[in-house]
């Protein structure tokens, strides 16, 4: 692997990090809040440390030689800490019980990593080695130990956050379900860095010689798992809100077309409000679904229900399901009465609130997606297309 394979990823989490930094200035007090950061950032410091230039030049900028190895380490154990950190505020319980949880993680962590820096500076490394220092320095004294510690340390990490995912992974759904099988996989393939690291320096105790093990298997393993972890994390956090703004965005394409259509056949009757530029995606769907439910208002006494029935007989005749043929059949009633427009004599007195009740019902239905799927099939259904045919063009229709 080159610098450059490190580098990536470090810059695309350094990019999710900067995303996050407003959210934990607002929510310090948050802690997953501040443990999904740390692991952000722990991530991407992983990567970034870890690739060979960036060895090169900490060494030279410190004046020792091999001085990357215990940094990396330590960051890389600081990730396994902030993972296991970070499980145990996502899936609470008891405040008091959280935090001791977390202390005594935090503070064998920080053990692990103080031994780290001590080991080597006790131990003596005075040749360089940017990408094989695990098993050219394994049975050096100190140095050797070092490496076990880190390698243990981020072993039990990988083996108890792959447990408790697991047992998890079975008790929820969704997008929880799918972060934690992500994590599993992912903190599987950091299991496998280990014991590929492992296999390396024990073949160098024997006298033997697999040290591709280590420098040619267990870097891409430990970065694809590094990524699957972050992602694990991140998604259920992200992907709800993702998934909103999608749904969001879709329902404000779709209410596009009677929203114009309602809009372009108004003579002023209802003022539209204005909204800036600037304004959300949830305001200008907001602003969309009011306008329509306005104008609709106007057009119900106005509503065939004759040409629903018939667009309904139609969409069915067409293999659409019952609901998708309700639907269609909303869709073709607005579109003829539409077109009729309001020269049309409205329904008697008698039957107008009727009539109009079960017209205005049947288009609002049950909230946003139903209206949304309403004027999707006013722009792109044939049963609606054929509907309309028949009507005059509308003329100076006042809704």
């Amino acid at each position: 692997m080159n610098g450059t394979d490190y580098y990536y990823p470090a810059a695309a989490l350094g990019i999710a990090f900067a995303a996050k930094v407003p959210a934990l200035w607002h929510g310090w007090r948050n802690p997953l809040v501040r443990s999904v950061c740390a692991l952000i950032l722990m991530a991407g410091a992983g990567f970034f440390f870890a690739a060979p230039p960036t060895i090169t030049v900490v060494n030279r900028v410190i004046g020792i030689p091999n001085v990357s190895a215990p940094l990396v380490y330590a960051i890389l154990c600081a990730f396994s800490c902030a993972s296991l950190v970070l499980l145990v505020n996502w899936r609470g319980g008891p405040t008091e019980r959280i935090r001791r949880t977390v202390r005594v993680w935090i503070a064998g962590y920080s053990v692990v990593i103080v031994a780290l820096f001590v080991l080597f500076a006790l131990g003596d490394a005075p040749e360089e080695r940017l990408r094989d220092l695990d098993t050219h320095y394994a049975t050096t004294p100190y140095i050797r130990e070092m490496i076990l510690v880190y390698l243990a340390g981020h072993t039990v990490a990988a083996v108890m956050v792959t447990a408790l995912c697991w047992r998890w992974s079975r008790k929820v759904t969704r997008w929880l379900r799918a972060g934690l099988v992500v994590l599993v996989v992912g903190f599987l393939l950091n299991l496998g860095f280990g014991i590929a690291k492992f296999i390396a320096v024990i073949a160098r105790w024997t006298g033997n010689n697999l040290d591709v093990w280590s420098t040619n298997i267990a870097p891409p393993v430990a970065s694809t798992g590094a990524l699957l972890t972050t992602v694990g994390f991140l998604l259920p956090l992200m992907a709800p809100r993702l998934s909103e703004t999608w749904d969001a965005w879709r329902a404000y394409r779709w209410l596009g077309p009677l929203w114009r259509e309602l809009r372009a056949t108004s003579s002023g009757s209802t003022v539209p409000l204005r909204l800036s530029r600037w304004s959300s995606l949830d305001l200008r769907v907001t602003h969309r679904e009011a306008a329509i439910y306005d104008m609709l208002l106007v057009l119900a006494p106005y509503f065939d229900t004759t040409a629903r029935v018939r667009a309904y007989d139609a969409a069915l005749e067409r293999g659409k399901s019952a609901e998708d043929a309700e639907v269609i059949a909303v869709a073709a009633m607005v579109a003829v009465t539409l077109h009729a427009g309001l020269r049309q004599e409205p329904h008697p007195y008698e039957t107008a609130s009727e009539a109009s009740g079960a017209g205005l019902s049947a288009a609002i239905g049950s909230g946003r997606r139903h209206l949304a799927r309403v004027s999707r099939a006013f722009a792109t259904s044939p049963v609606v297309a054929a509907a309309r045919r028949p009507a005059a063009s509308p003329e100076g229709l006042s809704v």
